[in-house]
């Protein structure tokens, strides 16, 4: 058996047990990158130096007799839009490439507390716009599932590396379904946690009312260890939520008999492939013959989450982009005659064209004159979408749907139709408009790429959300399912 193959609660049993060490599992994994890494294109930067001293140091500690930890000793990678003190941070643009942070983000900071090993920094698009990482201001990440295809997006980076025994796990960012959608593409577990409950300090921010960071894993037993890792309050984030964060463990390996699942019927009529709709479907039938109760339900504002969201998303980015200006840090352009010209040129070199787009429309829709026709009245839509949901919860423990309407397409197919490029998120982007917590996690395959199920909870709740993936996990066991990809091969469809 090859180390780099082990799930996180796998490898951290034998940590534990002493039955292989954090190098011998990092130097595996590191293995693993050099051989594939070429072909899935994942990373910005490896930080093999910096992996080495920390299993190392992981090492020495049981051997002193400590007793590690649930996830010491135990690899995984971050998407560059996370900051991290002394490491390249680039947010896969040029304007960012030569930034390295004087600190780091709380999720990073928990996670090396406990004794996680950063692997490296993982693409996406820049500065975590876009749904295919075609964004990046450096090259595309490739499915590990079929190289000509996208992994998603923005997070894509990360779930690649995941998929393709990179990393055990790494942690992404969910604006309007940037964790969750690459997760479907690539057939890993991809968590949104509530808006709040895991801190966002140290995350380079995109839309600050929708931001979240979480967990990609390869099954839903290490994303419930990783959770109760990165979430509670954070001082330094005034959105952080003083909530108690319960162990999630405790929901894994539970029965779902009589839990309430509400199946929005527009989540299955709204742009969706007839193959993936009947995936999802039988997933969904799949719950409740393990005793789930099923209610078909219907969200009818969920027409309209597409639409406002792109023009909060954009309104939000274009004020949190502003800072970007070639005086304090990141890309200058050196032979300004001015200020003005140095302000132009900075920002027209430095961001690509995704990012130019909605850094206009934002400045658009918030101008004098426009202000309450376009923002004001996506925020009141914004309203009606959550509104949707509360009644929806009203009779429902979680709601099901399809994570994405397509499985992944091919890279270049969408470049030149933003359009048809937003319509990936439509099933995502609801949730994270109304902040709630969701799980995308495999179901099932359409013409060999797989397909995800989105399981979403009430606010805090990801207990339950974690409880119903993981009775459907158990019951088709899909994770040991893999791409046959590289000289390494397992599994296949």
């Amino acid at each position: 058996m090859e180390l780099f193959t082990l799930k996180v609660h796998e490898a951290s049993d034998l940590i534990r047990r002493k039955k292989i060490s954090s190098e011998e599992l990092l130097k595996s994994v590191l293995g693993r990158i050099e051989e594939v890494e070429e072909a899935v294109r994942g990373y910005i930067t490896v930080t093999k130096e910096y992996a080495f001293k920390k299993a190392r140091q992981v090492d020495e500690k049981i051997a002193r007799g400590e007793e590690p930890g649930t996830l010491e000793g135990i690899p995984f990678a971050v998407k560059d839009n996370i900051c991290t003190r002394d490491i390249l941070t680039t947010c896969s643009s040029k304007l960012l490439e030569n930034f390295i942070p004087p600190y780091s983000a709380t999720v990073f900071k928990k996670l090396e507390d406990k004794g996680c090993i950063l692997l490296g920094k993982t693409n996406m698009d820049e500065f975590a716009m876009g749904s295919s990482t075609e964004n990046s201001g450096f090259f595309t990440t490739h499915n590990p599932w079929d190289p000509v295809r996208v992994p998603g997006g923005s997070s894509g980076g990360s779930a690649a590396v995941v998929i393709a025994e990179e990393a055990p796990f790494a942690l992404g960012s969910d604006t309007g379904g940037s964790i969750r959608q690459p997760a479907s593409y690539c057939g890993v577990v991809g968590f949104k946690p509530t808006y709040g409950r895991v801190s966002r300090y140290g995350l380079i921010a995109f839309a600050s009312s929708l931001d979240q960071i979480g967990p990609l894993t390869r099954d839903v037993e290490d994303c419930a260890l990783v959770m109760n890792a990165i979430c509670g309050h954070d001082d330094k984030d005034s959105t952080s939520v003083p909530e108690e964060v319960p162990d999630f463990t405790n929901y894994i390996n539970k029965d779902i008999k009589g839990i309430q699942l509400g199946v929005p019927q527009e989540y299955f009529t709204l742009q969706i492939d007839e193959p993936v709709g009947k995936v999802v479907a039988e997933a969904v039938d799949n719950l409740a013959r393990q005793g789930a109760v099923k209610r078909e339900l219907s969200m009818p504002n969920t027409a309209y989450a597409l639409s406002a969201y792109y023009l909060i998303n954009p309104a939000e980015a274009s004020s949190n982009l502003a800072r970007y200006d070639g005086i304090q840090y990141g890309f200058r352009f050196e032979d300004a005659q001015n200020l003005r010209e140095n302000y132009f040129k900075t920002r027209s070199i430095g961001f690509g064209p995704e990012v130019k787009r909605r850094i206009m429309l934002g400045t658009y829709a918030l101008s004098s004159g426009y202000y309450e026709a376009y923002y004001l009245k996506a925020q009141k839509v914004r309203a009606l979408v959550k509104n949707d949901f509360e009644r929806a919860f009203e009779n429902c423990d979680v709601l099901v749907t399809p994570t994405a309407p397509t499985v992944s397409f091919p890279a270049g197919e969408k470049t030149e139709d933003p359009l048809m490029m937003y319509l990936n998120d439509i099933f995502t982007i609801p949730v994270s408009m109304a902040g709630l917590p969701a799980v995308s996690i495999p179901c099932g395959f359409v013409d060999n790429l797989p397909v995800g199920l989105q399981i979403i909870g009430k606010p805090f709740q990801e207990g339950m959300v974690l409880q119903v993936a993981s009775a459907f996990e158990k019951m088709l066991n899909l994770v040991d399912i893999k791409p046959t990809f590289g000289s390494y091969t397992r599994g296949g469809v």
